[in-house]
């Protein structure tokens, strides 16, 4: 027998391991990139920006993607010594950034199922790649987004032949460390969800606690997506507005559901619109929040306008008992009612953390000539969202024992599928 006959044949994992390669890892990112570009496209036309002036849709659409992956759009402009601009933008259009985080955790997650356990040096050989490749799109989607538009200064720029411009582009270094770690965020979390996805041996003892506990929380917030998406379908085909609809669903939905969703719970929001900005919202959020002073975002406050937003309450707290129930059945049947409640704490706690800091929104924009200062009016103009982020932790830590408990309880005597651990079945 020969030496060659003896030679040993490659395992399972290392098989698996090598059809790890680049193109598998640059149809990951391609697809998740075209996902992010034709979303944020067809939200933007919808919205109007496909008549922008200088041909700037394509580079607007650039930094609307680039603003979905956490990365900085700078903003700038002024007329020499006769005029300055003043501007800033904070927002992320989760719409945007939900569809590329889903279809780039696909990816990753598919070439991981059906095994029960992945070397740490495998994935983090897989992950690396994949983080190559997006680091050069991020260096590209930088590089285009950028623009500059010119601004009527009226009578005052015709006395003095001035014209003022604004433009923005992108802010390289921030753009691809935290296009980064957003890439970080989602296959870690893709990897805690799936529960089919294998993880290095270490990590199988936490599964049983965080693996549950996220995917209850990721089925959560899509659920709250999927009827947010329900209701602006029907609103479309009922009450027209069909355009600002599309817009809305494209670019913020996830945005404005995931923020009634923490109002649901209690959480208030400090918000100021003022000036010629709006936000992709419906009338009612928009009617409370726009006026020269601060106003508060509550259930309280938008009770005023509207008084089915208590039904909010109830919505929130048929969700999270769901929640928590698949948790819980999710869960080795050895974990205790108490410690369903924590564990549900924690994710709840965790979730509206997230939804706070990705959800915030800030904008202004000023023009001043000669010194003078800012012209107001169609000119100038100032726009903040942003949580009372430790009150809205707190009730999320309230809700998520209460509900924990409930869900714990009402999973007691379901066959726990899918559940970690030698005695997961026994009762």
């Amino acid at each position: 027998m020969s030496p060659q006959t003896l030679r040993p044949q490659r395992t399972v994992p290392e098989r698996v391991a090598a059809r790890h390669g680049w193109l598998q890892a640059l149809g990951t990112v391609l697809a998740g990139l075209i996902a992010m570009i034709v979303t944020a496209s067809l939200g933007l036309w919808a919205a109007g920006a496909a008549d922008l002036p200088d041909n700037a849709f394509p580079r607007v659409v650039a930094a609307t993607v680039v603003t979905a992956v956490g990365g900085t759009i700078e903003l700038s402009g002024g007329a020499g010594s006769i005029a300055e601009t003043q501007a800033g933008l904070t927002v992320i259009p989760l719409s945007v950034t939900l569809v590329g985080a889903l279809v780039i955790a696909a990816g990753f997650l598919r070439p991981l199922r059906h095994r029960a356990v992945a070397g740490a040096t495998e994935l983090a050989g897989w992950a690396a790649r994949i983080a190559v490749l997006w680091l050069a799109a991020l260096i590209g989607l930088a590089l285009a987004a950028r623009q500059t538009f010119d601004i009527s200064l009226g009578d005052v720029g015709d006395l003095f032949g001035a014209s003022a411009d604004v433009g923005f582009e992108t802010a390289m270094a921030p753009t691809l460390f935290f296009g980064l770690l957003w890439l970080a965020g989602v296959l870690v979390l893709a990897l805690l969800v799936s529960p089919g996805a294998a993880l290095p041996a270490r990590l199988l003892r936490f599964q049983e606690s965080v693996r549950p506990a996220a995917y209850a929380m990721v089925g959560l917030l899509l659920a709250y997506v999927g009827l947010g998406l329900v209701i602006g379908v029907v609103v479309a085909l009922t009450r027209g507005h069909a355009a600002e609809t599309a817009a809305v669903i494209l670019l913020g939905l996830p945005n404005v559901v995931w923020l009634t969703f923490t109002i649901g719970l209690g959480a208030t929001w400090d918000s100021q619109v003022e000036g010629p900005f709006g936000l992709p919202m419906p009338k009612l959020l928009d009617e409370v929040m726009r006026g020269p002073d601060v106003s508060t975002l509550n259930l309280n406050s938008l009770a005023e306008y509207d008084g089915r937003v208590w039904w909010l309450v109830v919505v929130n707290a048929v969700l999270l008992i769901v929640a928590a129930f698949v948790m819980a059945a999710r869960s080795p049947a050895r974990v205790r009612l108490w410690q369903h409640a924590v564990h549900m704490a924690a994710a709840l706690a965790l979730t509206v953390l997230m939804i706070c800091l990705v959800a915030r929104v800030s904008a202004h924009y000023g023009l001043s000539v000669l010194g003078i200062g800012d012209l107001g009016g169609d000119l100038g103009g100032e726009l903040f969202l942003r949580a009372r982020l430790w009150a809205a932790l707190g009730l999320a830590v309230l809700w998520g024992l209460v509900t924990g408990f409930l869900g714990g309880a009402l999973a007691k005597g379901v066959r726990r599928r899918g559940a970690v651990g030698a005695d997961a079945d026994r009762r």
